[in-house]
């Protein structure tokens, strides 16, 4: 496995990227103008970046933590690098900085039909908490809301 680096996102130059990884990713992605807000919202809003060796931004993983909760909006990586463990990385490393931060729980949002996420998300003990019928565009599709309770055990990387 490649020993991936995760940092924070933190100049201009990485918002590129993660807009790149957004786009190649997502039918509906977010904005560069959404991310710089994201990053105005001190506190609450987070990004890190997934870096290969060389130093190439991969992936990211953004997440909001309020209060005693950490809410995954957004994680991808570049469709060459999937199945590395670049999102394993990230997802282990935002749950223990969410841990850290205080949450105590975590949620998300997955397209019923992504079982790559589905299977990655299981791994690190989410479970199916809902349903937002609906939820996706293009194409429209319904939403798996899932959680995981008790955010500080076992964030080893599985």
């Amino acid at each position: 496995m490649t020993p991936w680096i995760i940092k924070p996102l933190t100049t201009p130059e990485d918002i590129d990227a993660v807009v790149t990884i957004e786009e190649a990713s997502f039918t509906n992605p977010w904005t560069r103008d959404m991310y710089i807000a994201e990053q105005e919202n001190r506190g609450v809003s987070f990004c890190y970046l997934a870096q290969d060796p060389r130093g190439s931004i991969v992936g990211f993983c953004s997440f909001w933590r309020v209060l005693d909760e950490l809410h995954i909006n957004n994680l991808a990586v570049l469709p060459d690098f999937r199945r590395g463990g670049a999102a394993s990385a990230l997802l282990a490393y935002v749950l223990k900085e969410g841990a850290r931060l205080g949450a105590r729980r975590a949620t998300l949002e997955v397209r019923r039909s992504n079982e790559a996420a589905r299977t990655l998300y299981e791994r690190f003990g989410f479970i199916v908490a809902g349903v937002r019928r609906g939820y996706y565009t293009k194409p429209v599709e319904d939403a798996l809301v899932l959680s995981r309770d008790q955010l500080m055990d076992g964030l080893e990387s599985p």
